[in-house]
């Protein structure tokens, strides 16, 4: 097997038809849905495969569908990566596939955690703004002038794509302030990943160490410190910090350039991080392949590339 690297994709990702061929082709991938059913109280596969949308963009609903249809994929592959990761939401997938997290308690705690998200901040109040072409050091000096509000980088994402996030004044000042090439206010509920989160943090702490986590079966690094977590208590107090915390995602898939990985494989609906990994990856001395697992035909194309 080649040595692989698994991606699994947050908010952002999904799309109202994801995972329903896998389900369709899967027992094993039905029960799963089945046994999300339950935990949930609503069913989690009627809202993927047919919508509506704007019921499944709300964060409460978007974080257990994404993580659901991405374990999908992750076992039907059937193959133990190198390593993995997880963008934002996509670090408890990469948890439950790594064996530290189960996946019912995974699938209570992302419920919990997108409506915690969802409630921590007044509508209106905050904002997040995706700032592209502009320096990651640039913006830094840029941000540290604001004077409105609190504003962070709240996922660092490739070298021409930073998100900012905090109180919505702030957001705004900081992108009159930098001038970047192009700035998009983002379509959420939320100031993500930033301090204004805290109440959410603060909630979703005392539901993490509840649950029972275990040493990860392979590496996952994580998005607030972009380091190999190896431990159980590692990977419970990575989720902690990641909600106020930012995605340090370049310097995660940084993190995996000197081990020498052939294929970068995208769990999971969309193509989103395939597509910043074309532009991390630019000009890294050792090539690489990318790779996706959403539906039927890329899992047997993925299967036989490995």
């Amino acid at each position: 097997m080649k040595k692989a690297v698994f991606l699994f994709p947050g908010q952002g990702s999904q799309a109202v038809g994801m995972g329903k061929s896998l389900y369709e082709r899967s027992e094993e991938v039905r029960s799963l849905f089945h046994a999300a059913d339950g935990i949930l109280g609503f069913s989690l596969s009627r809202l993927c495969f047919e919508g509506p949308e704007d019921q499944l963009r709300m964060t409460a609903h978007t974080q257990p569908a994404l993580l659901v249809v991405s374990l999908a994929a992750f076992r039907l592959l059937g193959r133990v990566p190198a390593a993995a990761a997880g963008h934002s939401l996509g670090e408890y997938s990469a948890l439950v596939a790594a064996g530290s997290l189960g996946f019912e308690d995974a699938v209570a705690l992302v419920h919990k955690r997108g409506r915690y998200m969802q409630e921590a901040v007044p509508a209106g109040v905050g904002a997040m703004a995706a700032v592209l072409g502009m320096p990651y050091d640039e913006l830094a000096g840029h941000l540290a002038r604001v004077e409105s509000g609190l504003v962070q980088v709240a996922n660092w994402n490739s070298p021409d794509q930073i998100v900012i996030s905090g109180h919505k004044a702030a957001v705004e000042e900081a992108l009159a302030l930098a001038k970047p090439p192009k700035a998009v206010i983002l379509p959420v509920s939320g100031p993500f990943h930033s301090p204004l989160m805290k109440p959410a943090a603060e909630r979703l702490a005392a539901d993490l160490d509840a649950i029972s986590f275990h040493d990860p079966a392979f590496p996952v690094v994580n998005n607030v410190d972009a380091q190999p977590i190896r431990t159980g208590a590692a990977a419970r107090d990575g989720l902690k910090r990641q909600v106020c915390g930012p995605v340090l995602w370049i310097k995660a898939m940084e993190s995996l350039r000197e081990e020498g990985i052939d294929v970068f494989v995208e769990i999971g609906p969309g193509k989103v991080l395939s597509g910043l990994m074309k532009r991390i990856g630019r000009g890294w001395p050792h090539p690489f392949v990318l790779a996706g697992v959403e539906d039927g035909d890329s899992l047997d194309k993925t299967s036989a590339l490995l």
